[in-house]
C-alpha cells in the first residue's frame, strides 16, 4: 500500500458562500427596516387608542362606541413602551412616539370632559 504524502501548504478556500450570505442580508434589510416596524408598531397601537376613544369607527356600518378603559389601557402600554425602549430608538421613532402619546392623552382628556 502506497502512503500519499499531505501537504497543508496550499489551501483553497470557497468564501463564495460570503457574498451569498451578504446578498441574503442586504436584501433582508431592504424588505423590512427595524424603524418602519416599530412605526407599524406603535401606529397601529395609536389607531387602537383611537378607535377605543370613539373617534374612530372600527367597523362603517356601525357609530364608533368608546371604551375609556380599553383606551387608557393602550396608552399606558404606549408609556410603557417608550419608557422600556428610551435611548435605543432612533430620533425619528422617539419624535413619532412621544407625539402620538401626547396627542392620544389630550384626546383622552377631552372625552372625560
Amino acid at each position: 500500500m502506497e502512503k500519499k504524502e499531505i501537504h497543508f501548504n496550499q489551501k483553497h478556500v470557497d468564501e463564495s458562500w460570503k457574498d451569498q450570505i451578504s446578498r441574503e442580508k442586504e436584501d433582508n434589510q431592504s424588505a423590512r427596516e427595524p424603524s418602519s416596524q416599530f412605526s407599524a408598531l406603535a401606529s397601529s397601537l395609536g389607531l387602537q387608542a383611537l378607535m377605543h376613544l370613539g373617534l374612530i369607527a372600527e367597523d362603517e356600518s356601525r357609530p364608533p362606541k368608546p371604551n375609556i378603559a380599553a383606551a387608557r389601557e393602550t396608552i399606558e402600554l404606549l408609556l410603557m413602551l417608550k419608557e422600556k425602549t428610551k435611548n435605543n430608538l432612533t430620533s425619528e421613532e422617539s419624535r413619532l412616539l412621544g407625539s402620538l402619546i401626547t396627542d392620544l392623552q389630550l384626546k383622552f382628556v377631552q372625552l372625560q370632559k
